[in-house]
């Protein structure tokens, strides 16, 4: 545990580091070639970093398109207004309703700085539009730029969906011994909150890879989670059935059995195609066994039968998978 603290505080500082270089570059950039309010640069490069690549290039260009439309909008309010704050209160309420129309809130604030800068200066000149959109091509440029070392952390996701499938194994082994208690009133749900949980960090962190890659991107990770978010899903509806069950019919020891193969064979290569024909012939003797001499055990039965089909459809969810990427 203190070593993945220590592993995410070193992350945030190399990132708080990045983010002040890149503002630093905006500004000493914009102060060489003499632009005005060069601070103004450094502050839009802080704004434009994003998460992931994706991200930061999306709001790059709605932030551009935003800010096209505020010099439109500003320019009709100062002709109209004069440079007065009538004109930029005239102004901040219809590009703010422009940005949140068409989803750029994010842009109000930074473009409307840009924006003001008109108003300090009581002109509209083609030098103080040039000056504005070099502040802001620099510091978006500077954004980006930065943001094009942030890599795919795939070892990230080998932990975190490690934990997923040690979680998975851990529910499966707990559901064979508890197929073998008649007693089942200590056999709680908590382990799927815990899976829960795992799951989402993993999902999360697919998502951010995926989003941090442009070339050979693979939808790898995003498939392998959703997979087992399937499954988990399937070893829900399974542990229902599992504390339902009264009595020990024959049939449980050996789904408890099959269960334990499960676990015993369980790991990201194996296409399963192996459990698949045994639990296939395993759902074909359920069928021709003797029938059930009580109501009791007519139900227990009943349920272990559900139980196998459920386990049917988590090993082809494994299966598709291994097939489409191994």
């Amino acid at each position: 545990m203190d070593l993945i603290k220590e592993k995410i505080n070193n992350f945030n500082l190399t990132k708080a580091f990045k983010i002040a270089l890149a503002a630093v570059l905006s500004i000493l950039t914009a102060d060489l070639l003499g632009l005005k309010y060069a601070v103004t640069a450094g502050l839009i490069t802080v704004l434009s970093i994003q998460n992931t690549k994706r991200e930061t290039l999306r709001t790059a260009r709605n932030r551009g398109l935003a800010f096209l439309c505020a010099l439109i909008i500003a320019f009709l309010c100062f002709q109209l207004f004069g440079f007065s704050i009538t004109a930029f209160i005239v102004y901040l309420f219809l590009f703010a309703s422009v940005c949140l129309t068409a989803r750029w809130g994010e842009a109000i604030a930074m473009d409307s700085v840009l924006i003001s800068h008109f108003l300090a200066e009581q002109s509209f000149h083609i030098e103080w539009i040039i000056n504005e959109v070099l502040l802001f091509l620099i510091g978006v440029f500077f954004g980006i730029l930065i943001n094009l070392h942030l890599r795919k952390r795939g070892d990230e996701f080998e932990r975190l969906s490690r934990q997923v499938d040690e979680e998975i194994k851990g529910i499966i082994h707990r559901m064979a011994e508890n197929l073998r208690r008649e007693d089942k009133t200590g056999y709680h749900s908590d382990c799927f909150v815990r899976l829960e949980d795992k799951i989402k960090d993993a999902k999360e962190c697919a998502l951010r890879n995926w989003n941090n890659t442009f070339f050979n991107q693979s939808s790898y990770e995003l498939d392998y989670i959703r997979m087992r978010e399937n499954q988990s899903r399937v070893l829900v509806n399974i542990y229902k059935s599992i504390i339902r069950i009264n009595g020990l019919p024959v049939q449980t020891i050996k789904v408890a059995e099959f269960f334990e193969s499960i676990e015993a064979q369980y790991h990201r290569d194996n296409d399963v195609a192996e459990l698949l024909n045994v639990l296939e012939e395993m759902l074909l003797g359920m069928k021709y066994e003797t029938l059930p001499i009580s109501r009791e055990e007519f139900e227990a039965r009943a349920i272990l039968f559900y139980i196998l089909k459920e386990l049917d459809e988590f090993l082809l969810l494994k299966n598709r998978f291994v097939q489409k990427y191994m």
